[in-house]
């Protein structure tokens, strides 16, 4: 079984679980998970998981992301994108450049979003979109998300290209309809390009075709990450060998049981997290330093101590 991660480009038409549908005709392999939808519409990053990297999923939906978007001003669809129903166009009057970018720049911080009809989001066990399609319309609560920039790429009103870092959970064609709403004329998605989520980029991710090659030629494993690549800004410690079997069960660890790296001279802080390896340099899994305590206790396990035997 492959454990690792795929860095995918979603393409146009394909849907999140299509991805995950097709990777197990061409993988060969059923445990295999994605990261966070993306509309069929949209394309860009999708990080998918294989195998025990699986235990990731949750962990990457978390992190943040950055899009490429174009925001078309003066019309209003029910999807909030440019494939959904008209609504409303009544252009965008007298509006200026400068008044639209100052619009903008309003949204960068903590604002609260209300989740869009057509969305994968679920109410009452039933996801939003199927509900939308049968024209019901339900009561949804705002969320707080966080946009970290929007940086400015083009203006050519009524477009205006854009690049937004965000929190999880943030709907770019929501943020479109909301900044078009209040420069009063009404706004959608023209078209969206993830370009980052966490430590994956465009610029390293592979298309479905390509991947079948791979596997073709059979160097998979050439262009899968393994687990412990997603968390390679974090501090490296290893069990002392005679106690691994007190990590593999994730039991907490005392510091005094792990071997430092005498190149490493500052001390752990509280609440730090550290990527936890055996003698052999497995990955274990994430831990977390209790300062009072002066021990470690487990977050994410990615090993057991049968696999580690194997």
């Amino acid at each position: 079984m492959w454990n690792g991660i795929l860095n995918i480009y979603k393409e146009k038409g394909y849907t999140s679980h299509d991805v995950v549908a097709k990777l197990r005709g061409i993988i060969k392999q059923k445990k295999i998970g994605h990261t966070g939808t993306l509309d069929p519409d949209a394309e860009g990053v999708l990080p998918v998981c294989l195998g025990k990297a699986t235990r990731l999923c949750d962990m990457l939906t978390d992190q943040s992301k950055t899009y490429e978007t174009v925001l078309l001003l003066g019309t209003t669809t029910d999807t909030q994108d440019i494939t959904g129903q008209i609504l409303e166009e009544k252009g965008i009057g007298a509006l200026t450049e400068e008044e639209a970018c100052a619009c903008i720049a309003g949204y960068v911080g903590e604002y609260e979003q209300l989740p869009p009809m057509y969305s994968a989001l679920k109410v009452n066990g039933r996801k939003l979109y199927e509900l939308a399609r049968q024209g019901i319309e339900v009561e949804r609560k705002k969320r707080k998300v966080r946009i970290y920039d929007i940086y400015i790429e083009e203006i050519t009103l009524p477009r205006i290209r854009m690049k937004v870092h965000c929190s999880k959970g943030t709907y770019i064609r929501t943020l479109c309809h909301d900044i078009g709403m209040e420069l009063r004329c009404g706004g959608c998605m023209e078209s969206l390009l993830r370009t980052q989520v966490g430590c994956f980029e465009l610029e390293d991710s592979l298309k479905l075709k390509e991947i079948e090659e791979f596997c073709a030629e059979g160097h998979l494993s050439q262009v899968l990450l393994p687990v412990d690549a997603v968390f390679r800004k974090l501090r490296e410690v290893r069990v002392l060998e005679q106690h691994q079997a007190l990590a593999y069960n994730g039991n907490r660890l005392p510091e005094k049981y792990m071997q430092r790296n005498p190149e490493e001279d500052s001390l752990f802080v509280h609440e730090e997290q550290v990527r936890v390896y055996d003698s052999k340099r497995h990955f274990i899994g994430i831990f977390r330093y209790d300062e009072g305590k002066r021990e470690f206790c487990v977050e994410k396990m990615f090993l057991d101590q049968e696999a580690a035997e194997d």
